[in-house]
């Protein structure tokens, strides 16, 4: 059944609301005769008469009292859906990232990023774990990984990239003409970024093991290499910083390229999606110059 036009039945509650089609009328907006034709216009359409003049007043009739009651209810169902879509679309976005691309890459720009954007009301969640953006109250990752990442919308933001970095007063230490070169040097692990991927780029044999300080983050291995503990197999995007202020060089030019890389994920029925999406925006112009062309 073809529903009448939402309009005629606002005008018919505020109508009975007021006893009034004036009255109606100034909180509606509209004029007299508009709330007066869309009362008559919804009559006709429903084959029974809503009001009586009585006296200066419009009483409604019995029909259009009990109906006025049911838009009455309708409408403030609605106006509640409505609230709660604008507290869910209103309110800080969370973004969870990484400790390693938080310290190296997103904090020296967050002021751009606020500037850039207009978006003021950013929480940033440094955490190792892989959120959960239906449950844990985050709504955007900045995922490293291959994806894609199953119900998840996503953009790649930068190709991995891996060259060897250390600091100055060490290359001065040991000084590197070629990559066999640094099979006798002291080389910084990290659990998830072997030397031996680097080395076998290189056609060279990976060495053995020998003992050497370990870690399971990068930007504590990089601040290892900064203060000239070892030389660091470095991910391009968290080495930029340090390089930036020289604490870090390369001492080889060159980089192996890996399928793992820095992703922006979002959830695409989140209800901040168009501040969502402006952030996206940004982080692929900001990152732009660090994917492979």
């Amino acid at each position: 059944m073809r529903l009448p036009p939402f309009s005629s039945l606002v005008a018919l509650e505020a109508a009975a609301r007021h006893r009034s089609y004036s009255r109606a009328a100034d909180e509606l907006f509209v004029t007299h005769g508009a709330v007066s034709q869309q009362v008559r216009k919804l009559e006709d359409e429903l084959g029974v008469q809503l009001f009586t003049r009585r006296g200066n007043q419009m009483e409604p009739t019995p029909t259009g009292a009990a109906l006025a009651e049911q838009v009455r209810a309708a409408i403030d169902t609605l106006r509640r859906g409505v609230e709660t879509a604008r507290r869910a679309a209103s309110g800080p976005i969370v973004i969870s990232a990484g400790p390693a691309f938080a310290t190296s890459w997103l904090s020296p720009r967050l002021a751009r990023l606020s500037a850039e954007t207009d978006e003021l009301d950013l929480t940033i969640r440094v955490e190792d774990r892989v959120s959960d953006l239906a449950t844990d109250g985050v709504d955007v990752a900045l995922r490293y990984g291959v994806g894609p990442w199953a119900g998840m919308e996503s953009v790649r933001l930068m190709d991995e990239r891996i060259f060897p970095v250390c600091s100055p007063a060490l290359l001065a230490r040991f000084p590197i003409a070629g990559p066999e070169d640094l099979l006798s040097a002291p080389l910084l692990r990290h659990t998830d970024l072997p030397w031996s991927v680097w080395f076998r780029a290189m056609g060279i044999e990976p060495p053995e093991l020998r003992p050497a300080l370990g870690f399971d983050g990068s930007a504590m291995m990089l601040d290892a290499a900064a203060q000239g503990l070892g030389f660091a197999l470095a991910r391009g995007g968290y080495a930029q910083r340090d390089m930036d202020a020289g604490r870090l060089v390369r001492p080889l030019p060159g980089s192996i390229d890996v399928e793992t890389g820095h992703n922006f994920v979002w959830r695409a029925e989140n209800p901040k999606l168009p501040r969502i999406l402006k952030l996206r925006d940004w982080f692929l112009e900001a990152t732009k110059d660090d994917r492979k062309a």
